[in-house]
């Protein structure tokens, strides 16, 4: 069976969700203000990693687990709801923009959603 992964179309697929993903984030006036003094580059290679292990990819995902890397921005930023629903948005538009499958963007935004409680520190 392949995975996510392979299913959307591998790294080149991943490449480019990031892409226009953080394209769609920093032109948000919510979420924009989140990534001030960050090295995008730095971000981006991250997200890579970490999407790529979450479609089942091969992994090369280092870094912090999604409660720590959120931590301080929940609270010292007020991180919520608003602001995890507004990242679901964006990734939602954007595989959809990439013509991914509706079965799979419904088991990716499955996936996602899952992850509130951690990255809101719940």
């Amino acid at each position: 069976m392949s995975s996510v992964f392979e299913k959307i179309g591998g790294a080149a697929a991943v490449n480019a969700a990031v892409d226009i993903f953080y394209a769609k984030i920093l032109r948000d006036p919510l979420l924009e203000p989140f990534f001030d003094g960050i090295d995008m580059d730095k971000q981006r290679a991250k997200q890579v990693a970490f999407l790529t292990m979450v479609f089942g990819g091969p992994s090369a995902y280092a870094g912090k687990d999604l409660r720590a890397a959120h931590k301080h921005m929940v609270e010292q930023r007020g991180l919520g709801d608003a602001h995890f629903n507004a990242v679901a948005g964006h990734l939602q538009a954007t595989l959809q923009e990439l013509n991914v499958p509706a079965d799979l963007v419904s088991a990716i935004m499955t996936t996602a959603a899952s992850t509130r409680d951690d990255v809101l520190n719940r």
